[in-house]
C-alpha cells in the first residue's frame, strides 16, 4: 500500500451493553460517515492523498471486522463504508474489555501495510474497562509509539464514561473526547469525530 497521511484504526465497543439496535445504528453511522462528501474529500486532501482506515471489533476478545483500506477520495470511501455495513458482528457480546481492545487497536495499527504520516486509534463505547490489562498503561504505551488516542463515548449506560475516557484513554498529540447521549445521537457525533481527526483539526462542524 502506498504512503498515506493518516492510519486511523476505528476500535469499536460491541460488548453486551451493546444490543442488537444499538449495533445497527452505531455501524450505519459509521458507514454513512463516510459517504459524507467533505468526509471522502478530507481522506484526498493531505500531502499524499489518501488516508489508511481499519476497524476493530472489542469485546472479551477482539476480531478485525475491516482490514485496512485505503481510502483516497469518493469512490474508495464508498467502498470503505460497504464494507462496515457487511461486517459481521464478532466477537461475540460480553464484558467490557477496554484496556485489551485498545492494546489490539495498537497492534493492528503497528501491522498497517501503508507508512503513515500520523497514527490515530479512535475508541468509542458505552461502558468503563471492567476486565483484563487496565486501559492507561495501554495508552502510554501508544503514547509512547506517536500514536494519538481519541474517544466517543456514549452515556445511555454510563452519564459519567466520559470523564474515565479522558482519564484513562485519550493521550498523544491532539487528543480529544467526545460523547453523545445514545446511539441515535452516534451518527452525528461520529461525522464530527472523524472530520476532526481525518483533517487534523481543520475540519470541524
Amino acid at each position: 500500500m502506498d504512503p498515506v497521511d493518516l492510519a486511523l484504526c476505528l476500535a469499536v465497543d460491541v460488548s453486551a451493553s451493546v444490543d442488537f439496535a444499538e449495533f445497527g445504528l452505531m455501524i450505519g453511522g459509521l458507514a454513512g460517515a463516510f459517504r459524507e462528501a467533505d468526509i471522502a474529500q478530507a481522506c484526498a486532501a493531505g500531502p499524499r492523498g489518501a488516508v489508511a482506515v481499519a476497524v476493530l471489533f472489542w469485546s472479551s476478545a477482539q476480531e478485525v471486522a475491516v482490514p485496512w483500506m485505503r481510502v483516497d477520495g469518493a469512490a474508495a470511501a464508498a467502498a470503505l463504508a460497504d464494507a462496515i455495513e457487511n461486517a459481521p458482528r464478532l466477537p461475540q457480546p460480553g464484558v467490557t474489555a477496554l484496556g485489551p481492545g485498545m492494546a489490539a487497536g495498537l497492534a493492528l495499527l503497528a501491522r498497517c501495510p501503508a507508512q503513515a504520516a500520523r497514527l490515530v486509534l479512535d475508541v468509542s463505547g458505552d461502558g468503563a474497562h471492567n476486565r483484563g490489562r487496565a486501559p492507561g498503561g495501554v495508552r502510554d504505551i501508544g503514547v509512547a509509539a506517536g500514536v494519538t488516542l481519541n474517544a466517543l463515548a456514549v452515556l445511555n449506560e454510563e452519564p459519567g464514561l466520559l470523564a474515565h475516557f479522558e482519564a484513562e484513554v485519550i493521550g498523544g498529540p491532539g487528543a480529544f473526547a467526545m460523547s453523545c447521549a445514545d446511539y441515535v445521537d452516534f451518527a452525528d457525533a461520529i461525522r464530527r469525530k472523524l472530520r476532526r481527526e481525518i483533517g487534523g483539526g481543520l475540519l470541524v462542524a
